[in-house]
């Protein structure tokens, strides 16, 4: 009663005010029109629409998300994202004119959190609009990603289901796969006018993939049994209303997915003739400018292709010395330190067996290694997320292509965990001593604490709490592994060596990215460096090149994001001797989500200056 008497005196105070309720319901939506359309009135509703205009665009991106479903808001989830030209063209359109809007506000005036939102969308918007010369250049079906195993991806382990609804709209999604892949016909045959076609492996490995995938009966495909299962686990769902719903999703595989396959397989098998050699972007039209551009994009840094290719050799030699002397000290004095760490890494008590069950045993260790550390966190971190972090098997439709494991973020509302995937396609390709770094890098202390704490901001733009920077987040995974060792948990000499050897994979990586699309490295000039430098297995070593070749710089930032948190770190223990407090600085680092290098850079040395002067 006294709810409703309060409604009513608002509602006599709005009237005496010469306001009804439909004129403010007009008010504010003519307020957010003009926040939309035009200049709005506070940069931090700028922050909003920004990020509202891109996202309603992208109703994927939306569903991974899960922020709108906290508001009951469900529409975009019967829908896939439009990856057509036009649509591209859209949102190249929609990139400049933020960036020309953001620019009309005066960053002097901004202080405090605003301050550094305003940096972050500036420095992204500006890349962003930097790189739209370069449109149509990358190859958006290769054998690491594309739409070929991301649909699958997405719907098996993002499209939620909680309702019947979200089964439904899950039907729905699968009977628009058939318009997303002629959205992307499109888009490669663009490409193909360019000039721009894949390295002649990446076509032979898709085609491959999507073959495999294509034969599996769709009652037996991914997007199928995952749905079942998942009906399977929904309270008050009859066996009826269960099977027509499985019925629906099996016709939509059947009759949808699989031709969209076809066509898609059709279109490669008729590109294969057209195949580029295995070259790097210089090939490409306006390469050496594009890779330019891919390693500003993916370093956040100035450093050029030789700054990063000697960088990367030094590197390689310092790891080099350090992995040999322990090889020395147990016993392995003969050979070069691959031939050492090949030979060990085949030696029976650091494998499991290549079966179901040794696989399961692999996963179960895995688990024990990252709840063992979970434990220890709270002596390095001031805040821990959250959220909860799983381990899984990378889908064997796409282990082959894959790489050796991956991190998958949690959902913005908790209903969906992190994920550590992990590849058993082969479980000998990586021994019992690289598993410790590896579950540091993708789980913690790595993604899955960095990444679930991003989610958790509050009181920042919501563009902040998702928006990614390569070298910032691998770098500070890589920093991760390192953390580890440091904190006690690779006190065994042979987790110190596969420690050292993934640190030895990344700089590797600067020496043969820059290799292989700046100096016109061979693919098989870069497998024999990067096998004569890390002894790791030959397979592994394979899909690490050719990845490289279709993700031109991504490779570098992991070693150039680590360095940088390390220079960092030594710069606030110099400056602060006694006050430094390891918790404080990694609080720092990665208290405000990703951020660009140089403006990481400026946070710390604020914090420092803070911490001298205070």
């Amino acid at each position: 009663m006294a709810g409703k008497r309060g409604a009513r005196l608002v509602r006599s105070r709005l009237r005496w005010a010469g306001i009804t309720i439909a004129g403010i319901v007009a008010i504010a939506a003519l307020l957010l029109v003009n926040a939309f359309y035009f200049k709005p009135f506070s940069i931090r509703v700028l922050f909003e629409t920004a990020f509202l205009k891109i996202a309603l665009r992208d109703p994927e991106l939306l569903s991974s998300m899960r922020l709108l479903e906290q508001f009951g808001l469900t529409f975009h989830n019967d829908d896939l994202t439009d990856v057509s030209p036009a649509h591209t063209e859209a949102m190249n359109a929609l990139l400049t004119d933020t960036f020309a809007l953001l620019k009309e506000y005066d960053r002097a005036a901004l202080e405090g959190q605003t301050a550094l939102s305003y940096d972050i969308l500036y420095w992204f918007l500006e890349n962003q609009v930097d790189g739209i010369r370069f449109t149509w250049h990358g190859y958006p079906v290769n054998q690491m990603s594309g739409v070929q195993n991301e649909i699958p991806r997405f719907m098996a382990s993002i499209h939620f289901i909680g309702s019947t609804g979200d089964a439904e709209d899950y039907v729905t999604r699968l009977s628009k796969v058939g318009i997303k892949f002629d959205q992307l016909l499109e888009d490669l045959r663009l490409r193909e006018s360019k000039g721009i076609i894949p390295p002649r492996f990446t076509i032979e490995k898709v085609l491959a993939e999507m073959q495999g995938f294509r034969e599996t009966a769709p009652g037996d495909n991914i997007m199928f049994t995952s749905f079942s299962e998942r009906l399977g686990r929904l309270e008050g769902l009859d066996a009826g209303a269960r099977g027509r719903l499985e019925q629906a999703a099996r016709a939509e595989i059947a009759e949808t997915v699989y031709p969209a396959y076809d066509h898609l397989i059709a279109y490669f098998e008729q590109l294969r003739s057209k195949a580029r050699e295995d070259n790097g972007v210089w090939n490409l039209p306006d390469g050496d400018a594009y890779y330019d551009y891919m390693l500003r994009q993916n370093t956040t840094t100035r450093l050029s292709a030789d700054q990063i290719h000697e960088l990367g050799q030094g590197e390689v030699a310092r790891i080099l010395a350090e992995m040999d002397a322990i090889l020395r000290g147990e016993g392995y004095a003969e050979g070069s330190v691959a031939e050492r760490m090949i030979a060990l890494g085949k030696e029976d008590r650091f494998l499991y067996a290549n079966t179901a069950e040794g696989r399961g045993e692999m996963l179960d260790a895995y688990r024990a290694i990252i709840t063992e550390i979970l434990a220890g966190m709270p002596q390095h971190f001031g805040r821990l997320p959250k959220a909860t972090v799983e381990v899984k098997r990378v889908p064997e439709f796409a282990e082959r292509g894959a790489p050796g494991a991956y991190y998958e973020a949690p959902s913005m509302d908790g209903a969906r965990p992190g994920v550590f995937y992990a590849n058993l396609r082969d479980v000998r390709e990586l021994p019992k001593f690289g598993m410790r770094t590896l579950s540091y890098h993708e789980a913690v202390p790595g993604h899955h604490l960095q990444r679930s704490l991003q989610g958790e901001l509050t009181g920042v733009p919501t563009f902040r709490r998702i928006l990614g920077f390569t070298a910032f987040a691998e770098g500070w995974a890589l920093y991760a592994e390192r953390l580890a060792w440091e904190a006690g948990y690779e006190k065994d000499a042979y987790d110190n060596l596969g420690r050292l050897q993934d640190e030895m994979l990344r700089a590797v990586r600067l020496v043969v990215d820059t290799g292989i699309h700046r100096k016109h490295w061979t693919r098989d000039q870069a497998i024999d460096y990067m096998y004569s430098n890390t002894g790791q297995a030959y397979e592994g070593v394979v899909t690490e090149i050719e990845r490289y070749f279709v993700m031109p710089g991504q490779a570098t930032a992991y070693k150039v994001g680590m360095l940088k948190i390390l220079e960092l770190r030594d710069r606030a223990r110099q400056a602060l001797g006694d006050r430094f407090d390891i918790r404080d600085f990694h609080d720092v680092v990665i208290g405000n989500g990703d951020l660009p290098l140089d403006v990481l850079e400026q946070q710390v040395n604020r914090w420092i200056e803070e911490r001298t002067t205070g």
